[in-house]
């Protein structure tokens, strides 16, 4: 009785209680301003930011809302559908009870929200990747308007809103910045629900696709093989392959799962085998078959969408780092050379070595000529206490930066033939 299989009564639902993600905490977040004064960094927490001033009654509460923002005076934020609740230190040695509340979005507009997620496959992987689709602006309800948010404070003032209530409004900014799920939890469903939803709809959506496109496929039926076979008139020829598609396919949308390896690892593994079994349908070669892993491993990072070192990113660099026995500021380095010049660039980084007598020699009368710095010759580098080239065993130059007195070179630019054109690029023009 009771085999490996076995679970003690009411284990699913204390299961589904660890993960459920209706209500998230999140620790104190650090201010951001851009360089343009928005204190968001995305289009759809400066729509949040907007719903705030255009509300606000008094800009000067506003204003000072925003330095206590800034100075960190709002404790950890705890989100749930239709709540936003933090604590917030003003005057007073007590911190105050700050939340801004907020209608969820009914069945109809989550309906309208998941048929434009999943009319569009990129627009899935955006969300996967943390970004909105403008798009989803179309959907009413979902990004918050003037007087979609309502403050209140356990403060004495009356002001509509009061500064804790702006500061706290400005650092839920943050958290729509970081992880846009948050907003859909916010008007009332959580990631998980919605992660699930898309998986569902999208497989609906592939399959119906395919029952209606796709041709008959040629076949020789079993029986008629046989018959043939049985007379001795030998096997019916095969049928002729099936055409190479336009494109790679694109794999499924994979929900997260607490037993299950990262879904965004899982379809970034996917949509690589795709494309390499594509190519080798076309070409019959194999793109990647002559990397090293440590190569492998430095194609698939740089080939990973998303700007900058998402939560995302960051998880994928740690993961290939490691399996390798680099750390994560080896892999980054790597990719932007990857970036800067495919396999070649990744080459430069890390194989110096020592060029014929000809263009290199001629490259450092051609930056004097050119009024740039004088550069200090290594094997096949030159370089100054910031900037540096390296030439490449393909005869062209690759631009490097350094902090100034340190030995931190990063690939920088685009290589070019002529080292002034290479230098040109990297400083920008």
């Amino acid at each position: 009785m009771g085999g490996r299989g076995a679970r003690r009564p009411g284990a699913a639902r204390e299961a589904a209680a660890r993960h459920d993600d209706r209500r998230r905490s999140f620790p104190q977040v650090a201010p951001r301003t851009g360089d343009d004064g928005r204190f968001a960094a995305t289009w759809w927490g400066n729509a949040w930011v907007e719903a705030l001033e255009n509300t606000a009654l008094d800009t000067a509460r506003l204003a000072r809302g925003k330095a206590y923002a800034g100075r960190g005076h709002v404790d950890a934020i705890t989100v749930t559908p239709g709540r936003v609740v933090a604590y917030v230190h003003g005057s007073r040695p007590r911190p105050y009870r700050t939340e801004i509340r907020m209608r969820t979005l009914g069945d109809d507009g989550w309906e309208r929200f998941l048929d434009e997620v999943t009319a569009r496959p990129e627009h899935i992987a955006a969300l996967l990747d943390k970004d909105v689709p403008h798009a989803l602006e179309a959907v009413t309800g979902l990004l918050p308007a003037p007087g979609d948010l309502v403050p209140d404070c356990s403060c004495p003032d009356d002001g509509y809103p009061c500064k804790h209530a702006a500061a706290l409004c400005y650092q839920a900014a943050r958290l729509l910045d970081e992880d846009p799920f948050v907003l859909f939890l916010m008007r009332g469903r959580g990631e998980r629900e919605l992660l699930a939803e898309f998986t569902r709809r999208n497989a609906a959506l592939s399959a119906a696709e395919a029952s209606s496109s796709a041709p008959p496929l040629p076949t020789v039926p079993a029986r008629e093989a046989l018959d043939a076979a049985s007379a001795g008139a030998g096997l019916p020829s095969p049928p002729p392959p099936l055409p190479v598609p336009d494109r790679p396919g694109r794999p499924a949308v994979f929900p997260p799962d607490p037993e299950a390896p990262d879904p965004l690892a899982l379809d970034l593994l996917a949509t690589e085998a795709a494309a390499r079994a594509h190519t080798f349908l076309l070409t019959g070669t194999d793109p990647v078959a002559a990397l090293t892993p440590w190569q492998d491993a430095v194609r698939l990072a740089a080939a990973h969408p998303g700007s900058g070192l998402t939560a995302s990113t960051r998880a994928l660099y740690r993961d290939l780092a490691h399996a390798l026995g680099r750390t994560s500021t080896d892999l980054a380095r790597a990719v932007a050379a990857w970036r800067q010049g495919g396999a070649e660039g990744l080459a430069v980084l890390e194989e110096p070595w020592d060029p014929p007598a000809g263009p290199f020699d001629r490259a450092r009368p051609a930056l004097l000529a050119a009024d740039l710095p004088a550069f200090r010759p290594w094997r096949n580098r030159l370089s100054t206490d910031a900037l540096q080239l390296r030439l490449g065993r393909d005869g062209l130059w690759y631009g490097y930066e350094s902090d100034p007195g340190r030995e931190d070179w990063w690939p920088r630019g685009a290589p070019d033939a002529d080292p002034v054109g290479a230098l040109t690029d990297l400083l920008g023009g």
